[in-house]
């Protein structure tokens, strides 16, 4: 994604990466602090992550009403609450100034039943065997959401989707890539090599073909598509205003 974006024409050095143990709750959080600091109108920026979603039943507050999706970081502690919901999210993007582009791109499961297992697609090989990106909470999480199977759900940084692959959203201040949707579980697979995630791979592929010059609805289109020939289950999803629909991600 990094290269993608450097062909898309971000300067290298705007780019800060926070992989691996350095991906902490605090890590990423602050990341994401550096990414908005100082932002003015006409700035362009991007977040992205790749990695295990989960989800926990939200008992807080007067009654029980729904489940939450989550981010799960390195340190991940369900106990502790250490995870980015999307109530850290949006307390940060909230401070976005007018006039600023945001993209957020996040390639992780909205929801799933399983934890992160190994799955085939018609007979395939061993190395191209498909990973779903979901990390089960512990019992006493689950509990909760067994007992309530008709929780609503409410995803990270999105509004009620329904069932549309594009959810218009006028009051949004940012543009939502999502890699499924909110009950769909995020892969990854070997792919040339290596084991990539199948939203990014083919995300990238469009944006580095075309150098970022597509509208967002032709991009999520070329994606979907690539997706579904190629025989994924997941559907990705994108979110913005209408305004921004036809609009180019970058500019």
């Amino acid at each position: 994604m990094a290269n993608t974006l450097v062909v898309c024409g971000f300067a290298a050095a705007n780019i800060r990466l926070c992989t691996d143990r350095c991906a902490t709750k605090t890590g990423i959080l602050g990341g994401l602090q550096w990414l908005i600091t100082g932002a003015k109108r006409g700035d362009s920026l991007v977040f992205y992550y790749s990695g295990h979603g989960s989800q926990v039943a939200d008992t807080s507050g007067d009654e029980i009403d729904r489940k939450d999706e989550i981010l799960c970081p390195h340190n991940i502690n369900f106990a502790d609450k250490i995870y980015i919901s999307d109530d850290d999210l949006r307390g940060i993007f909230s401070h976005l100034p007018a006039g600023v582009n945001l993209e957020v791109i996040l390639d992780s499961c909205h929801s799933g039943t399983g934890t992160r297992e190994l799955v085939t697609l018609g007979g395939l090989p061993e190395e191209n065997r498909v990973g779903i990106r979901y990390l089960e909470p512990p019992l006493d999480f689950t509990f909760h959401i067994a007992y309530l199977p008709n929780l609503k759900k409410k995803g990270v940084l999105k509004p009620k989707a329904g069932e549309r692959e594009v959810v218009l959203a006028p009051d949004l201040n940012h543009t939502l890539w999502a890699a499924c949707r909110d009950y769909q579980t995020s892969q990854e697979t070997n792919i040339g090599g290596a084991v990539r995630g199948v939203f990014t791979y083919h995300f990238c592929e469009v944006l580095r073909r075309t150098r970022g010059a597509i509208e967002r609805i032709k991009l999520d289109a070329l994606v979907t598509a690539a997706l579904s020939r190629h025989g994924y289950a997941q559907v990705p999803q994108l979110e913005t205003s209408k305004s921004e629909l036809k609009e180019k991600p970058f500019m």
